[in-house]
């Protein structure tokens, strides 16, 4: 019998939520809870393997939501504020660890948190109870137990940043992408295919730095995709009128959302 394999959107919103303060559009007033959108980030379970990806500033709101307890690594796809400003709330999965918390990420990413965090990585850091981190640049592919992760790089403006491809025996294999604007071809190669891809789709008209609905649709039928969901979502999406024109094999994610079907 295969392990299970779940992953769950913690969040699926853009840098600044949804709802917007100070927006009375009509979906920052929806009564939809799937309207409620805290910032982009998720949770994989591989068998007794949970990884976090990013740790965005809603992490704590995120984290008791689904009642997670334990994290033994996080991955980071950039460093931009919406994907990094929870770091502080990573105290609360350090505190029954006895070695470093692993925290994967490109050279940039990782210079970036240094800077910004610069008590945690400090050689002082001694204490019981603060954030431990084991900064690890990406080198390739990352296992932990059964389950493979491949950093996949993407366009995304100026910084570095990756989307990740989950592969666990037994199951399909789980390409997350939140922030891109391009899939460069090295990375489309990887993505061929795919069982299930998670991208971004920002809003309906274009953006300089992240896909459209219809860039990600475009981006989904080329790769082949057998099933996708859009994330990242701004208040220009409204949950229910986006997913009433998606071909069937497409969805609009979540906050909470499980992945079903395996």
């Amino acid at each position: 019998m295969a392990e299970p394999f779940h992953l769950t959107f913690l969040g699926t919103g853009t840098s600044v939520g949804v709802p917007v303060i100070g927006c009375d559009c009509p979906v920052c007033t929806s009564e939809d809870p799937r309207d409620r959108r805290t910032r982009s980030s998720v949770h994989l379970q591989a068998g007794d393997i949970e990884i976090l990806v990013d740790s965005g500033p809603d992490l704590r709101e995120q984290a008791l939501r689904e009642g997670l307890k334990r994290i033994d690594a996080v991955l980071y796809t950039h460093a931009h504020v919406d994907h990094v400003a929870g770091f502080d709330e990573l105290r609360a999965f350090c505190w029954g660890r006895d070695t470093p918390l692993p925290m994967h990420g490109s050279g940039q990413t990782l210079e970036i948190l240094r800077r910004m965090y610069v008590w945690a990585f400090s050689p002082e850091n001694v204490y019981r109870g603060y954030v431990k981190p084991d900064p690890i640049e990406f080198d390739g592919t990352l296992r932990y137990g059964d389950l493979q992760i491949t950093p996949l790089p993407v366009v995304h403006g100026s910084i570095e940043t990756h989307g990740f491809l989950f592969d666990h025996p037994g199951h399909p294999p789980i390409a997350y992408i939140p922030d891109v604007k391009e899939i460069p071809a090295p990375t489309r190669v990887l993505l061929r295919n795919i069982d299930i891809l998670i991208v971004d789709a920002l809003r309906p008209s274009p953006h300089p730095t992240h896909m459209s609905v219809a860039e990600a649709l475009a981006e989904i039928e080329s790769i082949g995709a057998s099933r996708a969901w859009l994330t990242h979502l701004g208040h220009e999406n409204g949950h229910a009128a986006l997913e009433a024109i998606l071909p069937p094999n497409i969805r609009v994610a979540y906050d909470g959302l499980r992945i079903p079907g395996f």
